[in-house]
């Protein structure tokens, strides 16, 4: 039995709702649990096992769907704050993620699927007009796909400091040539993929660490047909390749390119960070799981830790909508620290409920835990989150203590006359 609408919105966010939020909201819980859902099974069974299909070929139903989510009003929802968007808030948006997100065809089939949505939002703030008209609408149109390309072997890539790709410019200054290699490059094995987005050293010899890196604007299927660059090998995640999407290893061998930036030269280090089945059937003892009292214990458990980052990634998108994605730091980094890690948790807990049936191509959950598992390095790593909100925190109590000292320092004087 499907919950009403307003069983999944918190009651303390329903007055920042808009009447045409609400409306889309509706929406996308009819499509996700009416059309998507369904779908897929059959976009896995339409997905072929054949080698030479597998990353050339996709599930034709994903066009069927795309089709009825543009009727329905259902398209690029995501774009909170854009000229380009359909006017939904980070807010709204958020909450329709969570219907999206319980299949694995909705973001696709509404065009909110990673990484289009991040590199749309590059192109939408950054892009000059030749970039926007060639590259940023077919995809707002879902008419091509994206990769963006900036992970590296070896380094701790979620600093991009440490990005080495070699981009060197040619005498004339309009064309680059770049030698290196990037892997875990989302949407590069996708036959639609027509853009990446390259993260490289430009710049070198700046003395700012930080105005060494620029994006690269490449397109895909061009640098391709060259021959230096090529598609190495699609990674997989705990068994998963993820086809025809993919996440890709991909070299360059003295592929020149056209100078072609995103933005200015050196600012790639400001456009990355702005971009940045039920247990009731089972049984234990000759007893139904749901009538045990420790498991029962067990699932209000996860309904209030699942409740918390409900509540977490709502406040850091209400944030954003109110004073902007630079003062809502705290609330962002504490989102994407305890979300992917509580899901994590509670899909671990399910996959140990099951038995080996958990972990068996029975049931979702360990694709359900690659994912939250991956989203604990790909969304930026723990760490990284964890340093900017520590030394947050840590200035607070710094600013706090220098306070109390000079008010001590104060009390004293005037204690003396």
């Amino acid at each position: 039995m499907s919950l009403s609408l307003d069983s999944y919105i918190p009651e303390l966010v329903r007055d920042k709702i808009s009447p045409k939020g609400y409306e889309t909201l509706a929406k996308v819980k009819k499509f996700v649990e009416e059309e998507c859902i369904p779908a897929d099974e059959v976009y896995f069974k339409q997905l072929s096992n054949d080698p030479t299909k597998r990353w050339t070929e996709v599930p034709p139903i994903i066009e069927d769907l795309k089709a009825k989510a543009r009727k329905l009003g259902l398209w690029n929802m995501f774009l909170a704050g854009y000229k380009d968007g359909p006017g939904f808030t980070n807010l709204e948006y958020g909450l329709m993620a969570q219907f999206l997100g319980r299949s694995h065809v909705a973001p696709e089939a509404t065009n909110t699927n990673a990484p289009d949505t991040g590199n749309m939002e590059l192109f939408a703030k950054y892009a000059n007009e030749e970039q926007r008209a060639k590259w940023l609408v077919p995809l707002l149109n879902g008419e091509i796909r994206s990769a963006f390309l900036m992970t590296e072997k070896g380094i701790s890539s979620s600093n991009a400091l440490n990005i080495s790709l070699k981009a060197e410019k040619t005498s004339q200054g309009r064309e680059i040539v770049l030698n290196g290699t990037k892997w875990f490059a989302s949407g590069a094995g996708d036959p639609r993929t027509s853009v990446w987005l390259v993260m490289a050293k430009t710049t070198p010899e700046s003395e700012n660490p930080y105005k060494r890196h620029s994006v690269i604007v490449i397109d895909a299927k061009k640098a391709l047909k060259t021959g230096n660059a090529k598609i190495i090998r699609p990674l997989h995640v705990f068994g998963f390749d993820d086809a025809p999407h993919g996440h890709c290893e991909v070299q360059f061998n003295n592929l020149k390119v056209p100078f072609d930036l995103l933005d200015k030269e050196g600012e790639g280090f400001t456009l990355i960070q702005s971009r940045l089945g039920p247990a009731s059937n089972r049984e234990i003892f000759g007893k139904l799981f749901i009538t045990k009292e420790l498991f029962i214990n067990d699932v209000a458990e996860r309904r209030i830790e699942l409740e918390r980052i409900k509540l977490l990634v709502l406040e850091a998108a209400l944030k954003i909508d109110l004073v902007g994605s630079k003062k809502a730091k705290k609330e962002i980094s504490i989102a994407k620290i305890d979300a992917p890690r509580t899901v994590g948790k509670i899909i671990d807990w399910a996959i140990q409920v099951y038995g080996a049936e958990g972990v068996s191509q029975d049931t979702p959950l360990t694709k359900l835990f690659m994912s939250a598992r991956m989203l604990r390095i790909a969304d930026g790593p723990d760490e990284a989150h964890l340093n900017q909100l520590g030394k947050a925190e840590a200035k607070k109590s710094k600013d706090i203590n220098e306070l109390y000292s000079k008010i001590y320092a104060k009390t004293k004087r005037l204690s003396k006359i």
